[in-house]
């Protein structure tokens, strides 16, 4: 009797070795993951959220889902709010863009990027300067001209949100050339792009990734990039053209360059374990061939920060914001 007891324990005790936390055992999330996007849908933080969503599930990189929720009210506040509301929460993840600065700028949403935990830099992401390609303009100098010529306001920009990374470009764009531009807001960049094929909008600043199916489709056409250097990628994406064939806007007579965080934050007092897991996570993620085409497609500048470099530059890009917005006159109250 005292055998089958004993053996009977045993079992008992190998079974829950299988089920039990192992004390050391590194942090996995036990259900499902939120990936709030604190933008609309089709714009380059959607669309890089999804992708990721995508690659996790096709090679099996989690043992849950990651699920993208878009929360786009108040210029990505909603989105943000949320985040910082769940404190401890390491189930939810979020992606930024330019709104991480811009929103409590110009909104006096209560939040500050520091109300986060800071994960990972997952590259920056550039902004071009588009025309419908049935326009005559062929270069920056021609369209500026052109929108000077025609007179205040005429020309139409058309960007995602306002008083964001788009309007700060236009801004930029108007005190360096005189050009005055009537800016409209859209909720995310696909609906910027379409604007600008069906002729509603003379230009855009859009990111690339939002505009490439559309300019690979013969109906938009890129006159320079606000980068300080081309971009690396130099297969074709038209007959014609490459990333690379894009001058830069310095180059062209357009002296601004501006790029925009595409990073992962999670919300404050988790713990170095749990974010350690998103960043082995994501190490994973940019092996992939998905992630790698993605960074093509999309032009994308990749840096890559994590620890105390990501929260470094999180900070000093905080203060550039401080800066620009201050010059556009966007500052809440200002």
């Amino acid at each position: 009797m005292r055998t089958r007891i004993s053996g009977a324990i045993g079992a008992a005790l190998a079974a829950a070795a299988f089920t039990w936390p192992l004390a050391g055992q590194a942090w996995e999330p036990t259900r499902n993951i939120e990936f709030i996007i604190p933008a609309g849908t089709g714009g380059g933080a959607d669309q890089m959220a999804r992708a990721i969503q995508a690659i996790v599930a096709k090679h099996k990189l989690a043992k849950v889902a990651v699920l993208p929720i878009n929360k786009s009210g108040g210029a990505g506040a909603e989105g943000f709010l949320d985040v910082k509301n769940s404190p401890g929460e390491p189930h939810k993840i979020i992606i930024t863009l330019s709104n991480l600065f811009t929103t409590p700028l110009a909104t006096n949403t209560p939040f500050n990027w520091r109300d986060l935990t800071p994960v990972q830099m997952l590259a920056l992401d550039n902004f071009v300067l588009w025309v419908n390609a049935k326009s005559p303009y062929k270069t920056p100098k021609e369209y500026v001209e052109a929108a000077k010529k025609a007179g205040s306001g005429k020309f139409k920009m058309a960007g995602t949100g306002a008083k964001q990374e788009d309007q700060i470009i236009t801004v930029a764009i108007e005190q360096a050339t005189g050009a005055k531009f009537t800016y409209i807001p859209f909720k995310g960049g696909g609906a910027v792009a379409t604007q600008l094929v069906g002729g509603h909008a003379d230009s855009t600043v859009n990111n690339p990734i939002e505009a490439v199916a559309q300019w690979r489709g013969g109906n938009l056409r890129p006159l320079c990039v606000f980068e300080k250097q081309r971009m690396p990628y130099k297969n074709k994406v038209t007959k014609d053209m490459s990333w690379n064939d894009i001058p830069i806007c310095k180059q062209a007579g357009l002296d601004i360059d501006y790029l925009m965080l595409r990073g992962i934050f999670m919300p404050p007092n988790v713990s170095a374990e749990q974010v350690d897991y998103y960043l082995g996570l994501f190490a994973k993620i940019f092996e992939t061939p998905e992630w790698k085409d993605l960074m093509e497609r999309g032009a994308f500048n990749q840096t890559r920060l994590k620890g105390k470099e990501y929260a470094d530059w999180v900070a000093r890009e905080e203060a550039r914001h401080v800066s620009l917005m201050k010059a556009a006159g966007f500052i809440a109250g200002k």
